[in-house]
């Protein structure tokens, strides 16, 4: 990967930082529910992302937030596409999120 692409998804990153889980109140990527951040050559972006628990209600809410993030990159010509998928596995536990989130919702750290 080239120093530009990562520089691109690092910001991808600080962009999805903004989303935040509406149950939660912790960003998406704190929380560990982002999984990985992908560029093809045509610089379309695909997330690999989870939910807390299945059936959560506000898949498509986090899903639309996604896309409403990154649309200042897509306005300025920086990304094209963003695809986000759903994952069941590995299965999000408390172990992935940051220490930030833990200490936001009090979940100890061990």
């Amino acid at each position: 990967m080239s120093e530009e692409q990562q520089e691109l998804i690092d910001r991808i990153y600080a962009e999805l930082e903004k989303v935040i889980d509406p149950e939660l109140g912790v960003d998406i990527v704190n929380l560990g529910l982002v999984y990985g951040v992908d560029l093809d050559e045509k610089k379309n972006v695909f997330i690999t992302m989870t939910l807390t628990a299945m059936g959560c209600p506000l898949a498509g809410t986090i899903v639309n937030d996604i896309k409403s993030a990154l649309k200042d990159l897509q306005e300025f010509g920086e990304i094209n596409e963003v695809d986000v998928e759903i994952v069941w596995n590995p299965p999000w536990d408390k172990s992935k999120m940051s220490r930030y989130a833990k200490i936001a919702l009090g979940v100890p750290e061990n």
